[in-house]
């Protein structure tokens, strides 16, 4: 489920409904704490997603709110659109918030290899009428291939605004059909990571 937050054209292959949590604390910090929650829902007329994050701490926070909504235009391409409210909060300094969207679109090349776009707030708006602060605007592409039914692998181009092109790859791993394992690498940060999960029934536990 919470594919479609990476690109809202992933909601587009939703056959379930489905809701997914996440929380994380980088270096076991407060101050950088990120919580998340994913819920979709299919549809005759096209999939429809809810999107919620929060990250920061007392005396820091941002916040976001998304509606998305994806569909498949055939058997060779899925779009999908994502309307977001975002905003920030300082104490006893100020706040600011705004609206934005993102969208994207797969595309299948082959039935083992598909490839994506996505664009988020690529008409930059400010943040709040009394400053001159906006929001980032950020281009992705990625291509996923799918080796076998256990084994997948990914690269992804990220050009986020005001920063140095930044490139991800990874890959995942399954056995026993309910245990995953993944392992990958972010080249901003020249950091690695490394992940696995479980699943039972309609439940899946990941870790990384």
């Amino acid at each position: 489920v919470f594919s479609f937050t990476n690109n809202q054209a992933a909601l587009a292959s939703l056959s379930a409904a489905g809701v997914g949590i996440y929380a994380e604390r980088r270096f076991m910090l407060t101050e950088n704490s990120v919580y998340a929650l994913a819920a979709a829902i299919p549809t005759k007329l096209g999939n429809i997603a809810v999107q919620m994050n929060y990250a920061g701490f007392k005396n820091f926070n941002e916040s976001k709110i998304g509606l998305a909504y994806g569909r498949s235009l055939g058997s060779k391409v899925d779009i999908g659109v994502q309307f977001n409210y975002y905003g920030y909060r300082v104490p006893s300094y100020g706040n600011a918030s705004t609206i934005n969207f993102e969208i994207g679109a797969i595309m299948h090349i082959t039935d083992r290899l598909n490839a994506g776009i996505h664009m988020y707030n690529p008409v930059a708006g400010k943040l709040g009428k009394s400053t001159d602060e906006k929001l980032a605007s950020a281009y992705k592409f990625g291509l996923g291939y799918d080796a076998s039914e256990n084994f997948y692998v990914s690269a992804e181009i990220v050009k986020e605004e005001d920063k140095p092109v930044n490139v991800t790859g990874g890959l995942q791993y399954q056995f026993k059909k309910q245990f995953f394992v993944r392992a990958g690498f972010i080249s901003e940060t020249t950091s690695g990571f490394a992940g696995f999960g479980v699943s039972w029934k309609n439940l899946r536990l990941d870790i990384a």
